[in-house]
């Protein structure tokens, strides 16, 4: 299907064959889309920006936005940023934002409302679910599942394979916003691979999630979890061995 006759496409956009574009659509200068890419109704997809070929785009989504820096804001600039990369055969869902400077791998679902910061990468085959937010400068890597309504907070670090369940919350400030040094010092966590975070969680800064580790539901980690050990309660303390038919490498 042609583009709808209400969409705005900028004459400098690159379409390959059998791209769908649905309407009242916008396309800024200079973007370009793979081939059999599907674009909904009242997309936006910002200069520059570049989605490979099978790239599913549901109605209100937008790509490529630049973010906003308020006065007293403690982040970086945000000029100069890479145009937005989506990978083959990904989805974007409705009213997802995926910011300018985002890289998205191949495969990736984007669920509805999902948002998606500058110079964040996600790796190929991940779920980002419904309403996630990760925030600025943060790696997710391949086949991660990153379940409803998690927040993954700027400067953080997950790597392959790892589970996160709804509601899981993260910090990267210990310093709860007083005193200049805190802008010195910002940390996310870092989730190493085939870790398995549950439920509700809280990990506080700076930390890190040893692969196989298992952050129980619920629990408020103030210090490292070991990998391949369980760790439960308020605060989160090692109780026993992940079960050895769990692990990735016998099948888990």
């Amino acid at each position: 299907m042609p583009a709808a006759s209400t969409a705005q496409i900028h004459p400098s956009v690159v379409l390959e064959d059998d791209v769908e574009v649905g309407h009242f659509a916008v396309i800024g200068a200079g973007v370009e889309i793979g081939e059999g890419s599907r674009l909904g109704h009242h997309v936006v997809v910002h200069d520059g920006s570049r989605l490979g070929p099978g790239v599913r785009v549901d109605d209100h989504a937008v790509i490529g936005k630049r973010p906003m820096r308020a006065a007293r804001s403690a982040t970086t600039s945000a000029a100069d940023l890479e145009a937005a990369v989506m990978g083959a055969d990904t989805i974007v869902g409705t009213g997802a934002v995926v910011y300018r400077g985002a890289t998205i791998g191949e495969r990736v679902l984007i669920a509805d409302y999902a948002t998606v910061r500058e110079r964040v990468s996600v790796g190929s085959e991940s779920i980002v679910g419904r309403g996630v937010a990760i925030e600025n400068d943060s790696t997710v890597g391949a086949r991660c599942k990153l379940e409803t309504n998690v927040y993954v907070t700027a400067y953080s670090t997950i790597e392959d394979d790892v589970f996160v369940a709804p509601g899981v919350l993260t910090s990267n400030d210990a310093y709860l916003a007083r005193t200049e040094a805190r802008k010195t010092a910002f940390a996310g966590p870092t989730v190493r691979e085939s870790a398995r975070i549950g439920v509700g969680a809280v990990l506080l800064p700076g930390l890190e999630v040893g692969s196989e580790a298992v952050v129980a539901a619920g629990a408020v980690l103030s210090k490292d979890a070991t990998g391949g050990r369980v760790h439960v309660g308020v605060p989160a303390r090692d109780v026993r061995a992940v079960a050895p038919e769990q692990l990735r490498e016998n099948g888990g």
